[in-house]
């Protein structure tokens, strides 16, 4: 032993007496020469808890293991490779994917998917839950003890839709490709990071088509104009074309975080049950992972939206004088918790949403990917 510490590096020369299999079918050292395996396991590579049994780490730096497939004997030559197979395992505070293990990264095909994937999502989600997203706007828009009026919850819904399209279509169709991208860029453990990069820049470019949409959606959800081409006339001639971008800044203060975090979450919660599961995921699952994903936001980002509305709705009265403003108004004359109205709406809007949307947007890109154009690598080296 004294010989080991002084030359380390030739602990592979040593052959190993016995060995001993766990119940997790790894080989451990039980002792070299007569050396307790304690001992050698504390030299080559520290201190093993029954953790690191689980983990595939130790509490050193490295995990010592030998993978066998028989029981039989190995060579002197084969305990040398096996044993100079150490290696680092640094540990992971996100679930990750390598880049490498995918397919190559075809831009403009992942963006395309991404249009056609996100615009059907998009269109599915707010059709169905339009309804409730309308008594949502009506309970944030409501000051004081003002009644909720249930009639015309489909009001603007066409009108919606015209934006929700292309503004869904635009955000997964900058998504997709940027977080293929980021992916291959950031190193395994940063998989987060690329998600809540790319959640924020699919917002901020979809938020050009999503603002005015909102705008007019919310006017009429409120009651304020009969048709959405009415809405946009008027908004205009009273307001200038700045009124379809009314509440801008509050918009993009809920939705960048907002689609940052949902789709961090989901992708993360995606990532690591997938790497459990040992498989893809099948919708029903994916639609739980988005509900849970949805909800959690909404829930965290319903006083930005309560925010938003209220900017989005004053029209030319002008009540409120930016963010701040609005919100040292709202908790003045209406107290701290007028900053959670609707959260109860909210949070089952989009929790739902999250569900049918995620469940949407992935059988949709698996439709399109099973019907991608074959390529043949032969033909392409031979053309090369």
């Amino acid at each position: 032993m004294d010989y080991l510490r002084q030359n380390p590096k030739n602990l592979t020369e040593y052959w190993m007496d016995s060995v001993q299999k766990d119940d997790f079918g790894t080989i451990w050292i039980d002792n070299i020469n007569g050396s307790p395996r304690s001992e050698i396991l504390s030299l080559a590579v520290g201190p093993v808890t029954p953790l690191s049994l689980l983990l595939g780490a130790s509490m050193g730096p490295f995990t010592l293991a030998v993978d066998v497939k028989s029981s039989s004997p190995v060579s002197s030559d084969t305990s040398k490779q096996k044993m100079q197979n150490l290696q680092l395992a640094p540990k992971k505070f996100f679930a990750s994917v390598k880049a490498g293990d995918e397919k190559p990264f075809d831009f403009f095909r992942t963006l395309f998917e991404g249009v056609i994937a996100g615009g059907t999502a998009g269109v599915v989600v707010e059709t169905v839950l339009y309804p409730i997203d309308t008594i949502k706007t009506r309970l944030q828009a409501a000051q004081g003890g003002g009644k909720i009026v249930l009639k015309g919850l489909y009001s603007g819904l066409a009108g919606n839709l015209a934006g929700v399209l292309p503004a869904s279509a635009i955000f997964v169709g900058v998504y997709e490709p940027t977080k293929q991208k980021l992916l291959r860029t950031f190193p395994d453990n940063l998989s987060a990071v690329a998600h809540l990069t790319a959640g924020a820049i699919g917002g901020l470019a979809a938020s050009l088509i999503r603002v005015p949409t909102e705008v007019v959606k919310q006017r009429m959800q409120t009651r304020q104009f009969a048709s959405a081409p009415d809405a946009v006339r008027l908004i205009v001639s009273k307001e200038g074309f700045k009124g379809l971008y009314a509440g801008y800044g509050s918009f993009l203060l809920r939705d960048l975080p907002f689609d940052a975090i949902q789709f961090c979450i989901y992708e993360q919660l995606r990532i690591g049950y997938k790497l459990a599961a040992k498989r893809d995921l099948n919708d029903p699952e994916n639609a739980v992972i988005g509900a849970f994903a949805g909800a959690l936001t909404g829930a965290l980002t319903t006083p930005l939206d309560v925010i938003k509305t209220r900017l989005m709705i004053q029209g030319s009265a002008n009540r409120y004088n930016g963010i701040f403003d609005c919100v040292q108004t709202i908790v003045k004359e209406e107290g701290p918790r007028a900053l959670l109205k609707g959260i109860g709406p909210r949070v089952l809007w989009i929790g739902i949403g999250g569900s049918i949307f995620f469940s949407v947007l992935e059988s949709t890109k698996r439709f399109l990917a099973e019907r991608r154009p074959i390529s043949h690598p032969e033909s392409n080296s031979k053309q090369e």
